[in-house]
């Protein structure tokens, strides 16, 4: 198998360069991947002169990036040699594998589709964020998560096959078991959008639908895949990363003082330390924007080292897997029975 070439966006994010870059070598000397560093070669270069002398990752200029207040088309026109235009034009060119990014998440987005485009079949793309679920070992993949606020119940159901393939070819699940966020479980629930696409994700043979999934459902273990359109599911993805950071503080402010409180500290703490790798959306890096002729990761704003170490880890995996190849694949088959069908 050959080494994936992964372009990193070093200037997107709230700690940009240095974090960035700080996770990109990390992820050279540990993945099995090489690492194209995107943006302004002088701090970039200057970060590596005095942390890592010895490393020679590629660094590819870009004299631009695109501010987290500005509005993305407008400033991905203005800017052509933005990092995450510079970024996407390498997987476009074939020169890298996949795109990682902390900027401006809207920026990405539009890159991603202006550069790379749909793949065939795919009306709208969608990111899919991996959160944990009361059983240990096991996530769940919710998407949408942002890319799209409005949803046709088309959108949701190629949602559904594209969580499923990645879900099955990435996260190892046999059988993936999909959900549809609804405020009931009875089929009869939901809005209009909700009744249709529940029609015809029953109807797909391309997937293992089990019905509605209320919200109380989504972190239970029982689905392995949950969509809904970009805006509940934003809500609902920083719903759950809020709550590690209330998990921890609870548990800080009730443990006892003193010294039984720092013994009893001292016989949790490998315990705690695996709450938080489950809990902590560092642990999983970003969210993937399925549905794109190419890989891109899309990963939070406040992302440091860790969490962009683990979205290099993502990517890697999501080329090695070819998770756009088998989309694509599955659509052209559904393409062709559609056609037959006429």
């Amino acid at each position: 198998m050959t080494r994936a070439r992964i372009a990193v966006d070093a200037m997107g994010g709230d700690y940009a360069p240095d974090e960035i870059v700080a996770g990109a070598l990390r992820a050279s000397e540990e993945l099995d991947a090489d690492i194209l560093l995107v943006g302004d070669p002088i701090p970039i270069q200057r970060y590596l002169d005095e942390h890592a002398p010895a490393a020679k990752p590629q660094i590819v200029a870009a004299s631009d990036v695109v501010e987290m207040g500005e509005e993305p088309l407008t400033a991905l026109r203005k800017k052509p040699k933005a990092s995450i235009n510079v970024a996407m034009d390498l997987v476009k060119a074939g020169a890298a594998d996949a795109v990682v990014s902390a900027g401006h998440s809207g920026a990405a987005m539009a890159a991603a589709l202006l550069r790379l485009g749909r793949l065939p079949g795919i009306e709208r793309p969608a990111i899919g964020a991996v959160l944990p679920t009361l059983i240990p070992g096991k996530s769940v993949l919710v998407l949408d998560v942002g890319a799209n606020v409005d949803c046709r119940p088309k959108y949701l159901e190629q949602f559904a096959v594209m969580g499923s393939i990645y879900s099955q070819y990435v996260l190892d699940v046999e059988d993936p078991k999909v959900g549809l966020l609804n405020i009931g479980e009875e089929d009869c629930k939901g809005n209009d959008l909700a009744l249709k696409a529940h029609q015809l994700l029953r109807q797909n043979r391309q997937i293992s639908f089990l019905g509605n999934a209320e919200g109380r459902d989504v972190l239970s273990g029982k689905f392995d895949v949950v969509v809904c359109d970009g805006f509940i599911g934003n809500v609902l993805l920083k719903f759950a990363e809020s709550l590690g950071s209330v998990l921890v503080q609870i548990l800080r402010e009730e443990l006892p003082r003193g010294w039984r409180g720092q013994l009893g500290t001292a016989l949790l703490r490998p315990n705690l330390r695996k709450i938080k790798q489950r809990i902590d959306h560092a642990e999983h890096g970003g969210g993937l924007l399925l549905g794109v002729d190419g890989i891109c990761i899309i990963s939070h704003g406040s992302s440091q080292a860790p969490s962009i170490f683990n979205a290099i880890r993502l990517a890697r995996e999501a080329v090695d897997h070819r998770v756009s190849e088998r989309i694509q694949a599955c659509y052209q088959q559904i393409v062709a029975v559609e056609e037959r069908a006429e």
